[in-house]
């Protein structure tokens, strides 16, 4: 049993990771969280589909991730091994028709965090609540817990505090003025897994659903189904798009395919059957209301033009103005540079100092990624620790 005391900020999906990992090597663990309960972004989430990873094939699933070094993290805790820890855990799980992974219907979110927080328990892990992170140095780490400044001396401290959005599940990064303040390079947080804001036109549509399609921009392009908003257009496909639309200067035009298991010669042949265009489109083509309305916000001219119209039921074009507000999204992108850590995760400006999960610079489309990777960050981090003397030769790519 090591008597050096391990200090995680953050009761997030990637601290409590961490501190599993390290309590089973036999760490005394602290973690300290700023709300009255743990990973309440995880629970929230939940409540929109609790996928906690996906079943796709390595190769696959780390194209999701943009930059190398959390390819190379979740390479080393992936989705298989996480099913197994679920298992571990009494958390039986089963894959959707889409391949993402599920626990089993009769585990709600908060019984799959209960039977986590019981086993970190067993462990010995000590959860504080409502201790606000304030700052840190070279050997303690400063917090308040109601109206008493806290003190806690640390051998090491794992930093652990998310993203940015959803402020009201305690994701607020504040902790970036903090280490703005010491020199720590931080990319700008932006919004990620966003919706976009389009023009007034498509408002008309707010609440239906475009099934089926597939959604492109430049070479990227990515099959499922989109909603229409208030503000503009949100769904899986268009979260995808992010990372991709954002190199570029909005605005950007996205397209959409309305029946991508058509030729655009075999839309038009159809098309040309009868003079009476909206029967075709749904009798023939079996277009969707939602589809046939989208076409019909297109002017008179072009809506009336087969061989236009063909194209337009392949490559429907709509323009996207911005992201939503970075408190209305699922994730950031953005945070502390990899250029500030060493291959363990590690501060290279405060040895003994870590990052781990969402406030790491990476980000990654809906689908079971987005835990994946924190989960993945957290068991890095907890190996690094644990393992300090090999962990000195795993370097990451390039």
């Amino acid at each position: 049993m090591s008597e050096d005391q391990i200090i995680i900020i953050g009761a997030g999906p990637a601290g409590l990771m961490a501190a599993q990992i390290l309590a089973e090597k036999g760490y005394k663990v602290q973690v300290y969280e700023q709300n009255k309960a743990a990973a309440r972004k995880f629970l929230v989430a939940g409540n929109g589909g609790f996928n906690l990873t996906h079943s796709e094939e390595t190769d696959s699933f780390l194209e999701k991730y943009e930059a190398p070094e959390i390819q190379e993290i979740v390479r080393q805790f992936d989705n298989q091994k996480v099913i197994q820890w679920l298992s571990d855990l009494g958390i039986t799980t089963y894959v959707g028709s889409s391949g993402k992974i599920f626990p089993t219907k009769n585990f709600k979110p908060i019984q799959v965090l209960k039977a986590w927080l019981d086993q970190l328990e067993k462990l010995g892990v000590t959860i504080h609540y409502e201790h606000i992170f304030l700052d840190f140095d070279d050997s303690s780490v400063y917090l308040k817990n109601n109206d008493k400044n806290v003190t806690v001396k640390y051998s090491k401290l794992i930093l652990a505090m998310g993203g940015g959005s959803w402020k009201k599940t305690g994701s607020d990064a504040k902790w970036v003025e903090i280490l703005k303040s010491k020199n720590i390079a931080i990319i700008p947080l932006q919004s990620a897994n966003s919706g976009y804001n389009t023009s007034e036109k498509y408002h008309l549509l707010q609440g239906q659903y475009l099934k089926n399609i597939k959604v492109s921009f430049d070479d990227q392009s990515k099959t499922g189904e989109i909603v229409f908003t208030k503000y503009g257009i949100e769904g899986s496909p268009i979260y995808y798009l992010n990372r991709f639309t954002r190199k570029h200067d909005f605005p950007v035009t996205i397209h959409i395919d309305l029946k991508p298991n058509l030729t655009g010669s075999e839309i038009l042949s159809e098309l040309k059957r009868s003079d009476k265009i909206s029967p075709v489109l749904k009798r023939n083509l079996k277009l969707s209301t939602t589809a046939i309305n989208l076409l019909k916000t297109l002017d008179k001219e072009t809506y009336t033009d087969v061989e236009i119209l063909s194209k337009m039921i392949k490559k429907f074009p709509i323009e996207v103005f911005s992201f939503r507000p970075i408190d209305e999204v699922i994730s950031t992108a953005g945070g502390v540079a990899f250029s500030e850590l060493d291959s363990n995760l590690e501060l290279k400006k405060f040895p003994d100092v870590f990052c781990a999960g969402e406030m790491i610079d990476w980000e990654a489309p809906t689908g079971g990624y987005l835990l994946q990777a924190c989960f993945s960050t957290g068991f890095w981090v907890g190996n690094s620790i644990a393992n300090s003397e090999n962990s000195k030769s795993s370097k990451f790519p390039g």
